[in-house]
């Protein structure tokens, strides 16, 4: 999203610390803690607070909201977990990756916390039970990070020919290894062979994008990261520049120009996040609110970064797409 564009939606980032300090102080207050950046995340955090809204909470009238972004920083979430409970917020939304609702439970074992991750909730340590969660923390996984093999699948059906396929992958992000391990087992399984990059800053991005080239990737997959979903706009258009089919986990990488994506709408999964706050602050425990998953799962391809890439992609791959960007 272009800077005006989203001033436009949420009055301006600058504003938001003002309009908090502006809301009622007999209002209840909750937090949302986040490893990314506030511009990114408009879509994401609109859906949050519809969901919270279908709970009867809304911002700026019985509802305050302390926002607390890490803008990708992972080892400023404790300090920003520790921020939000001086504050005595009721509960923490916590997102982004499984890092900020790690920092929330380390620092709190009374205060609820919803978290929003696309890692296994489960082998990240959050939860032990999907059905039964203990302790203060419930929430919703949207299940990215098992996805990188199915990815993979997508973009070899789709290139056949193509014998080499990039990995981008941020070693910063908890599930970097089980990606990578993921990708591996996929790719021996496809008879292709893989070209892993690691990168957590976008100078190291532009450096894989051109070792992919060197090392003659015919295709990238970039795995799933909070990261990536920031840089998403930069990611495609390097992707472009170079002529790699690229393929990510967000449908907002192929709405800005991105080649393929696939996975669960994140939209939906802030929405239930702020569903499940309201239901907690109305009485429900997290004990008794299992952690939820996503049942639906969306290909979307981009004919115009196609075209652009000079890729034809067959009739057969498009009629599996949920949705063409022509």
């Amino acid at each position: 999203m272009r800077r005006r564009e989203f001033i436009l939606a949420l009055g301006g980032a600058a504003a938001w610390p003002l309009a908090a300090s502006a809301q009622q102080a007999d209002g209840i207050v909750v937090g949302l803690l986040h490893s990314g950046s506030p511009d990114d995340q408009v879509s994401l955090v609109n859906a949050t607070r519809s969901g919270l809204e279908e709970a009867g909470y809304i911002e700026g009238q019985n509802l305050k909201i302390e926002y607390r972004w890490a803008e990708g920083r992972y080892d400023r979430l404790p300090g920003l977990a520790a921020e939000l409970l001086n504050l005595h917020v009721a509960l923490i939304i916590a997102a982004g990756g499984s890092d900020p609702a790690r920092a929330a439970r380390n620092a709190t074992s009374t205060i609820p916390i919803v978290f929003v991750t696309a890692a296994d909730p489960i082998k990240t340590g959050l939860v032990a039970s999907l059905n039964r969660p203990e302790g203060n923390v419930t929430g919703i996984s949207m299940i990215g990070s098992t996805l990188e093999a199915k990815r993979l699948e997508l973009l070899h059906e789709m290139l056949p020919q193509t014998s080499t396929i990039g990995v981008l992958i941020n070693p910063k992000y908890p599930a970097a290894k089980a990606q990578l391990q993921e990708a591996e087992e996929a790719t021996a399984r496809l008879g292709t062979k893989l070209v892993s990059q690691n990168a957590s800053t976008e100078r190291e991005v532009e450096a894989a994008f051109t070792n992919f080239v060197q090392q003659q990737a015919g295709a990238v997959l970039v795995c799933n990261d909070p990261f990536f979903g920031s840089a998403r706009e930069r990611i495609a258009s390097l992707a472009i520049r170079d002529k790699l089919p690229a393929m990510s986990f967000r449908r907002e990488f192929a709405e800005v120009g991105g080649l393929l994506s696939y996975g669960a709408r994140f939209e939906e999964g802030y929405r239930q996040a702020g569903v499940y706050a309201g239901r907690i602050l109305k009485g429900a425990k997290t004990t008794d609110l299992p952690v939820i998953q996503p049942t639906k799962f969306e290909l979307v391809v981009n004919l115009k970064t196609a075209k652009a890439i000079g890729l034809t992609i067959s009739e057969s791959f498009l009629l599996r797409a949920d949705e063409v960007i022509e």
